[in-house]
């Protein structure tokens, strides 16, 4: 199970801040991590972020590097209605980076979905 997973806002910040401390900083905590994750729907997001900004050859490598680098957990209605259930239940929110840390409600949820 991934020890952290991020969201959209992370990789937002990650390719877009202007911010050199910020890049610095995201870049870190990529190479860092091992146990890393994100969702079928950041890849959705931060493809078509991309597409919009760099065109459609950046987007495909962009998503390819996060293929490569994280665990993508793939989403569904019913997965995704269980998962925030399960945030909601026990009050955890993403930090302002859009990191989860040391979570696995997607997969927890996953997991409660197979049962």
């Amino acid at each position: 199970m991934p020890r952290t997973t991020y969201d959209t806002r992370f990789f937002v910040e990650h390719y877009y801040s202007g911010d050199t401390r910020v890049t610095q900083s995201t870049t870190s905590e990529i190479r860092r991590e091992r146990d890393k994750a994100v969702s079928s729907i950041v890849v959705h997001e931060v493809y078509r972020l991309t597409l919009q900004k760099e065109g459609r050859q950046v987007a495909q490598l962009r998503v390819g590097l996060l293929e490569k680098d994280f665990e993508v957990i793939p989403v569904n209605h019913e997965l995704a209605v269980v998962s925030a259930e399960i945030r909601q239940e026990n009050e955890i929110p993403m930090d302002s980076h859009g990191r989860q840390h040391n979570r696995g409600y997607s997969l927890e949820a996953e997991s409660c979905l197979r049962d």
